[in-house]
């Protein structure tokens, strides 16, 4: 069920002072079963266009496809549209509310309008699938750490069994072990289930291990769309507009111009890591020959 933005744009505050361009002339295709990363520097209209997917905000003009339906056409039905299209806040807190975590995961369910026993069922395997331990299921969500509520609001999505997942900026705040975790399970839940996950970002190390697909926004339009090791091809332009490559891609660059043969397209830590091996015994052998 692919999403499809045709032309997208969205203006805050329009035909006022403050006026201004969040998105524009966007076109992209979201289809079924990609991983997608989503970066940009703040203020780039990354949160604008995920809020755009599931119909959060209405564009200024352009149209929004989704399994070949326009979502804003009269007579669509959104509250289904947002049970298959899942967004997970930048901050848990916006989207808990619940007095327990176990409540708070069965709303989604019982808000589409299946028994409590089916949206029960939901929430415990949601929850499971999320790595939260039972011993939190009946705890306010507000008294638990960051990362739990980060769990529970990925869970809280999940027991609708969406066909997108969106998420921004699930770790933003974490420390490296609760980041690989929750990252981790995503990955295992969209190899397992085959949904869309689309994954705004600002760490470049996420994406590079994580993603099939980078969009790059840059002042509300696609800068770049293309699989991640062409898109850190183009480090430099990517810091001219406040953005990085992963730190792997500066390190095998230094390595080049200081004379060992790496290859520079290596944008995780185990690829840099094959690569310097394998160029240290290709060095090694020319000089045995020698």
């Amino acid at each position: 069920m692919a999403i499809i933005l045709d032309h997208v744009s969205h203006i805050y505050e329009e035909g006022t002072s403050m006026e201004t361009a969040a998105l524009k002339d966007v076109s992209l295709v979201i289809p079924d079963g990609q991983f997608i990363g989503l970066i940009g520097h703040t203020g780039s209209g990354k949160s604008t266009l995920v809020q755009h997917l599931n119909a959060l905000m209405k564009p200024t003009s352009g149209n929004i496809y989704y399994n070949g339906e326009d979502i804003h056409e009269d007579g669509f039905d959104k509250k289904k549209l947002r049970s298959k299209v899942g967004l997970v806040f930048q901050y848990p807190e916006h989207q808990l509310f619940e007095i327990d975590v176990f409540k708070d995961v069965c709303f989604g369910p019982k808000n589409m309008g299946l028994e409590e026993k089916e949206a029960e069922l939901r929430a415990y395997a949601a929850l499971k699938q999320v790595g939260l331990a039972d011993e939190y299921f009946y705890q306010s969500p507000f008294d638990l750490s960051g990362g739990q509520k980060r769990r529970v609001a990925i869970a809280g999505v999940l027991a609708m069994k969406p066909e997108v997942l969106i998420l921004d900026e699930p770790t933003a705040g974490l420390d490296p072990r609760g980041r690989d975790e929750i990252l981790d399970q995503i990955a295992l839940l969209r190899q397992e289930a085959g949904i869309t996950v689309v994954l705004v970002s600002h760490s470049m190390e996420d994406v590079a291990k994580y993603v099939d697909r980078i969009i790059v926004m840059n002042q509300g339009s696609v800068m770049y769309d293309d699989e991640p090791r062409k898109i850190f091809r183009h480090y430099k332009e990517l810091e001219e507009v406040g953005l990085a490559a992963p730190q792997v891609t500066y390190i095998m660059q230094e390595l080049r111009g200081c004379g060992l043969d790496v290859n520079t397209d290596a944008i995780t830590v185990e690829e840099a890591r094959d690569g310097i091996l394998e160029a240290l015994a290709a060095k090694g052998r020319g000089i045995r020959k020698a």
